[in-house]
Formats: structure tokens, C-alpha cells, sequence
């Protein structure tokens, strides 16, 4: 999770909504072709990650990994879209979903490291 869904996750919530300081309102949504495109591959990465943990061998339980995976899945395929539409204001939406879907599995599943 740490190496890929993270990275991920960050770049998807690094680039929806706005930042208000006592300069100004700065707007995170991407302003290039190649930033949308992060955002893309970001979500690319999301969605295909909930395909890999729904293989054999990594399942952990029955329905809540299954569904938090199709979670990523789905969540990470509207995100697909909404950047390939260049949608900002979908992005910070679905940015949310994919916070919730992320703290489900962190609820459940969460293993602290000590390294």
C-alpha cells in the first residue's frame, strides 16, 4: 500500500480543491495536459490495484475485502474519467469517495509497521 496506493491517492487528493491563505486561494486542479494526465495515471493505478487484491492468494477475508477492493476498482475508474474530462470539481468529489473507501479498508485491515 505504502509504494503504490499511497503515491496514488496523493496525487489524486494533491490535485482537487483549493488552498485559501492570507495571499490568496491557490487552485489545485491541474492547468496542463500533463498534469491532468497524472491525475489519469494516478487513478489508472487506483483502479487497477482493487483488481489486484481481489486475485486469489491476496483476498483476506470474504465480502469487506471484496468490496472495499471493487471500492478502488470503480472509484478509481470515475477518476479515470472525470481527469480524461478534465473535470476538477468531480475529481475533489470522487477525491472524497476515495478517502472514505481508503479509511474503510485502514479500519479493518490496518497493520502497523515498526520499521
Amino acid at each position: 500500500m505504502h509504494y503504490v496506493l499511497e503515491p496514488a491517492a496523493d496525487t489524486i487528493w494533491d490535485s482537487a480543491g483549493t488552498i485559501a491563505t492570507l495571499e490568496g486561494v491557490e487552485d489545485l486542479a491541474p492547468t496542463t495536459e500533463e498534469g491532468w494526465f497524472r491525475v489519469q495515471h494516478a487513478a489508472a493505478v487506483i483502479s487497477e490495484s482493487g483488481n489486484l487484491l481481489l486475485m486469489p492468494g491476496r483476498t483476506m477475508d470474504g465480502d469487506d475485502w471484496q468490496e472495499i477492493s471493487h471500492g478502488l476498482v470503480s472509484t478509481g475508474a470515475s477518476i479515470m474519467t472525470a481527469a480524461e474530462q478534465q473535470d476538477a470539481d468531480a475529481i475533489f468529489d470522487l477525491g472524497g469517495q476515495l478517502y472514505n473507501v481508503c479509511v474503510a479498508c485502514h479500519q479493518r485491515y490496518w497493520v502497523e509497521n515498526d520499521q
